[in-house]
C-alpha cells in the first residue's frame, strides 16, 4: 500500500494464490487478498496462468515505474498454452480459446484450464460457440480502448458471460453474470478435494452457464 501510495514501482512476486495450496489449510489461503489488491489505488495485478503471461507480467512491471506490481504465482504445475504470449498479457484480457460468442468463460490463473474444461462440456452439450478468455489483469484490461474491451467482453453478452478464480468472487459481476469461486476461508485438504467440495470445477461452471444459456 506504502509503495503504491508512494507511486514506486516495487515488483512483488507472490507465491500463495488461492485455495490451491491444498494441505497447508487457511492461514495459507489468501481467499481475499486478489479482491483486497485489485480495490487498491495504482496497484497492477497480475495472475498468470502459464510461462508467457508471466513474462508478460514481469515485462509490464519493469516498464511501469509509477506503480507498483504484483505477480501472483500459482503453485500448481501448469502447462504453457499455445495461444498466450506477452503482447496479449499486456492487454489483461484476451481470447484464449474458441471464436464464438454464445458464451463466455473468464478464467485466471490455474482456472483457466478449468474455463477450458468447461467450455468444452457446454460446447458439446449445447451445440453453442463460446470462447475462453485469459484475465492476467483487471488494471491492464481497464487500460485499452473501449473498442478492445467490447470485443473481448461484450456487453451484449454479460448474461452467458461466467468468471471462474480459486477465491472471493467479489468484483466479478462487473465482468460477468455468473461467478464461480469461494467466498470464505479455505481448508486443509489436497487441492482437488477442496476445488471439488467448493464447486470449483468444470462441470460446475458447465452446469450454471447452461443453466442461464
Amino acid at each position: 500500500r506504502i509503495s503504491a501510495l508512494s507511486e514506486c514501482g516495487t515488483i512483488y512476486v507472490m507465491t500463495h494464490d488461492s485455495i490451491g495450496l491444498g494441505e497447508d489449510g487457511p492461514t495459507h489461503q489468501p481467499v481475499e487478498h486478489l479482491a483486497s489488491f485489485r480495490a487498491m489505488p495504482n496497484m497492477n495485478v497480475f495472475r498468470p496462468c502459464d510461462g508467457n503471461e508471466t513474462a508478460g507480467a514481469y515485462k509490464v512491471a519493469v516498464e511501469n515505474r509509477n506503480s507498483p506490481t504484483l505477480i501472483v504465482c500459482s503453485r500448481q504445475g501448469m502447462a504453457n498454452w499455445d495461444t498466450s504470449s506477452i503482447a496479449n498479457t499486456e492487454k489483461g484480457a484476451y481470447t484464449i480459446a474458441g471464436e464464438g460468442d454464445d458464451f463466455i468463460i473468464i478464467g485466471t490463473g490455474s482456472e483457466v484450464e478449468v474455463a477450458k474444461a468447461a467450455h468444452d462440456i457446454v460446447a458439446e452439450a449445447t451445440g453453442k460457440k463460446g470462447r475462453v478468455v485469459s484475465m492476467p489483469s483487471w488494471e491492464q484490461f481497464a487500460k485499452q480502448s473501449q473498442e478492445y474491451q467490447d470485443s473481448v467482453l461484450p456487453k451484449s453478452k454479460y448474461a452467458v458471460t461466467a468468471s471462474v478464480e480459486a477465491g472471493s468472487t467479489f468484483g466479478w459481476t462487473k465482468y460477468a453474470a455468473v461467478n464461480i469461486g469461494h467466498d470464505d476461508f479455505g481448508a486443509s485438504a489436497p487441492a482437488p478435494t477442496l476445488y471439488k467440495e467448493f464447486g470449483i470445477t468444470a462441470e460446475n461452471v458447465a452446469a450454471q452457464l447452461q443453466a442461464v444459456l
